[in-house]
């Protein structure tokens, strides 16, 4: 009899040895006339396997007082937490094998241009870990906060697993099978939905990315496996050989060498622009064929912040994109897409893991820039792992408190900080000193959980004063539920000695502890 339930085909033959081999004749026989189900299985497993006459003897020899106590409990001999209803009695052998027969009846269906027969209800009734088709659209229209979509977003109205679990499972395959050519075909035509490879996506992943994208408001949302590996490929995707970008003095410094030191092999110039330098873009667009522009909002580390609807909107007239690395300000702090951005991307790793313990990049846009990019993806590789996807999943479950919290902490130790005597200048939007203040306020609903500062002191100064701190982790990184201060000038900026400013991460720490 054939079976077509995915998890149940995969492991027929060994649950079935083992069961035999480890059991006794009575428990052998009990699971083949209850169907396999006192121990939680699935009917189909011994619904083609015949009882031999020596095995029925055996277990009535060796069992029969235990197997007669067997059918007298209620049910029949099944558990009470079936996942099958319990019939009346308890059926022979040979009834259960017709009973199992019968509910798995070859039905025709119509798969592309060829009629293919399948089996209807086949498994433990549909409950198992399946792909089950991955719908286009989605309504999030009754959850009518950032923390609600945060938290149910790409689960609550179905996943492409079919599970009663209220977790999402983590689906560790790197290769999905097809039970026929002509459903490989029909894949490949877009008529049936599944998976093929664990380069080019997994139903963990496919969670996490639909969670994103609703909170952010975009199309499509692809996940890779950390922030440079989204903003390499996102750059080597849209910018074509020859092209031009323009990007801001302030940024990530890995970013800044790939783009600096990597994109020009291929040909490609870039023009660097102070954040708010609103003069210097206009000029770029107008002087060159300008294809993206690519900045950080706030920016790393002088939290700059850049006037996205405004930019988005020159940037439009001239048929350049614009892309956001929205890192420091999380998707709930600022909607990047919704201000005129194209794209808007994140480190994972940071605020939207949350808990230092997983490296992802994501991009979310359009399904028609994202498509581009993913199709590169698939080429050069950096898949995120579905247990890093589980991980990105459990972190947003809680982003919505962490982030109120981080937002919370941040500006009060900002104030703090530009109160005190020995601190020479604070940088953080959310300070009325701040030179994108009135940016920040239009555009953010918090001003994130870095503040950056600078000590009045040389490079032994600041040192000592790092070294004092009880709480703080000295490490790079910040967003998780650790506070972390990172002197850029040791850390990421080695080759910069002159940079005395600080990053500090705060999280959940009162501030009077910090």
């Amino acid at each position: 009899m054939p079976f077509t339930s995915q998890g149940f085909s995969a492991v027929r033959v060994p649950l079935r040895s083992r069961l035999l081999r480890r059991s006794s004749p009575g428990e052998i026989l009990r699971q083949i006339e209850g169907g396999g189900e006192s121990r939680g299985l699935c009917r189909p497993v011994f619904s083609d396997l015949q009882v031999p006459s020596e095995l029925r003897a055996a277990a009535e020899h060796q069992g029969s007082e235990e197997l007669q106590q067997h059918r007298r409990r209620p049910g029949g001999g099944r558990a009470s937490w079936s996942n099958n209803p319990a019939a009346d009695g308890f059926a022979p052998a040979e009834a259960a094998v017709a009973a199992a027969a019968a509910s798995l009846a070859p039905v025709d269906i119509e798969t592309g241009d060829k009629k293919e027969v399948a089996v209807e209800n086949g498994g433990c009734n549909g409950i198992g870990v399946q792909i089950d088709g991955l719908r286009d659209e989605k309504p999030y229209s009754f959850l009518n906060s950032d923390g609600s979509v945060a938290v149910h977003a790409g689960e609550r109205l179905g996943r492409g697993i079919v599970t009663d679990a209220i977790t999402t499972p983590v689906v560790n395959t790197s290769a999905y099978f097809f039970k026929t050519t002509a459903e490989l075909i029909d894949f490949k035509e877009k008529r049936h939905a599944s998976f093929e490879y664990g380069r080019y996506g997994n139903p963990t992943t496919v969670v996490a990315e639909e969670k994103i994208s609703a909170l952010e408001g975009a199309e499509s949302t692809l996940l890779m496996a950390s922030g440079m590996c989204a903003s390499t490929v996102l750059l080597l995707a849209l910018v074509p050989a020859g092209g031009h970008i323009v990007t801001t003095t302030d940024c990530y410094r890995k970013t800044r060498i790939f783009i600096e030191t990597i994109l020009p092999k291929m040909g490609i110039k870039a023009t660097v622009i102070d954040p708010a330098d609103i003069g210097a873009l206009e000029s770029a667009l107008d002087k060159n064929n300008i294809t993206l522009f690519f900045t950080e909002s706030p920016t790393n580390p002088f939290l700059r912040c850049v006037d996205i609807e405004l930019v988005s909107k020159l940037c439009h007239d001239k048929g350049t994109l614009v892309c956001i690395d929205g890192t420091f300000a999380t998707p709930l702090n600022q909607k990047a897409l919704a201000l005129g951005a194209d794209i808007v991307l994140h480190s994972a790793t940071k605020f939207i893991g949350g808990h230092n313990d997983v490296l992802a990049g994501c991009i979310s846009g359009s399904e028609k820039l994202i498509t581009t990019v993913r199709n590169l993806h698939h080429i050069l590789g950096g898949a995120l792992n579905p247990n890093a996807a589980y991980l990105i999943i459990r972190g947003m479950k809680t982003l919505h408190l962490r982030v109120q919290q981080q937002n919370s902490t941040a500006l009060r130790m900002a104030e703090i900080l530009e109160a005190h005597p020995k601190v020479k200048r604070v940088y953080y939007p959310g300070l009325p000193s701040h030179p994108e203040h009135h940016i920040a306020k239009r555009q953010m609903t918090g001003f994130g959980g870095v503040v950056s500062f600078e000590v009045d002191g040389d490079l032994l100064t600041t040192a000592k004063f790092v070294d004092s701190l009880k709480i703080p982790y000295i490490a790079p990184s910040f967003g998780g539920c650790e506070s972390i201060v990172d002197q850029p000038a040791i850390m990421s900026y080695w080759y910069s000695p002159s940079l005395h400013v600080f990053t500090f991460s705060m999280v959940l720490e009162n501030t009077t502890k910090i």
